[in-house]
């Protein structure tokens, strides 16, 4: 794939196509298993459509042009949703392959699997479409646990690395806990991927300025991504450490988003028994919520309209079309 084309669920687009762009929020989400839920409710197609859309018309009010996904392919990841509404909504969405961690993920053909095998299929994925959709990936989600990174979860993020080297595409990342982020650098680079291609995931789960340098200094993106969670980190939180590392001379190594959901598949266990009581809970877990109250404080607290952009703009066209931005 060309550095010069970032592939969307709609065709490739150009790196200055991009604009404001959030790097980690999701459309449809399901824990692997929620179909085989019968207590949960149905999920009816047409009413998460449209509510999808006006959200995303919502973010398009605030100039966002980009909406990536990195839904991976065991949590209830859906090309052909993400494809029709872009085509609705106008939005550029970028989806993934990839698996989610092992605790959390859909494990067992994967673990049967070799690397090579999963290397394939994920290039597979990237080259030439997601099952018999054409949708091709834009990007290759790799996910750990903590506080170490399992046997499963190395052969993975190195089937990860491994495809990424072949195909250019960028890595987006979940850690947990804030921790392991050095291990995923360094299996991603042992396999040929510059460090500047991966984003390290939910890093604002760490309240550590010095861990959140450390992997700046390695040239990875540090993924601020978890706005309006309020029960792994207080928004306050995030910002000291967003201008602490700005602070730092790492502006251009910053990326925000929330990992927002819109429609929840299944019942979000174990954190509520009902997606709408989830969202009650956290009142800010919004695809907005970076426009209408973290900018207005990044920016009464000194950083600058050409620096917001720089992280909105330029910081994901050079994650996904180095030489941009």
């Amino acid at each position: 794939m060309a550095l010069d084309r970032i592939q969307t669920t709609t065709g490739a687009a150009r790196p200055e196509e991009l604009g404001r762009t959030l790097i980690h929020e999701h459309v449809l989400v399901g824990y692997p298993g929620w179909e085989l839920d019968a207590k949960a409710p149905k999920f009816k197609r047409a009413e998460g459509m449209a509510r999808a859309v006006d959200q995303m018309h919502e973010l398009q009010s605030f100039g966002v042009k980009t909406f990536v996904d990195p839904c991976p392919m065991d949590l209830g990841r859906d090309p052909v949703f993400l494809a029709e509404l872009s085509q609705k909504s106008g939005m550029n969405i970028v989806c993934t392959t990839g698996a989610y961690f092992e605790a959390e993920g859909n494990t067992y053909m994967f673990r049967q699997m070799s690397v090579e095998d999963v290397t394939e299929i994920y290039v597979k994925e990237i080259e030439e479409g997601i099952g018999e959709t054409g949708i091709k990936a834009g990007a290759i989600k790799i996910a750990t646990g903590a506080p170490t990174v399992s046997a499963y979860e190395r052969k993975m993020v190195t089937a990860a690395g491994r495809a990424s080297t072949l195909t250019g595409v960028p890595l987006i990342s979940h850690t947990q806990d804030g921790c392991c982020g050095h291990d995923q650098i360094d299996i991603v680079t042992g396999e040929g991927v510059d460090a500047s291609r991966l984003v390290v995931g939910h890093s604002d789960g760490a309240d550590d300025p010095d861990y959140h340098r450390s992997l700046a200094d390695r040239g990875a993106f540090v993924g601020f991504d978890r706005f309006g969670i309020s029960m792994f980190q207080p928004d306050e939180v995030r910002i000291k450490n967003i201008l602490k590392l700005v602070e730092a001379g790492h502006l251009e190594r910053i990326l925000v988003s929330h990992d927002s959901i819109m429609c929840w598949l299944g019942r979000p266990l174990p954190y509520a028994q009902r997606f709408e009581d989830l969202l009650a809970a956290l009142p800010k877990w919004r695809s907005t919520h970076i426009f209408k109250e973290i900018i207005p404080q990044l920016e009464a607290r000194g950083l600058s309209k050409t620096q917001v952009e720089q992280i909105l703009v330029g910081n994901p066209r050079r994650l996904f079309s180095p030489g941009h931005g």
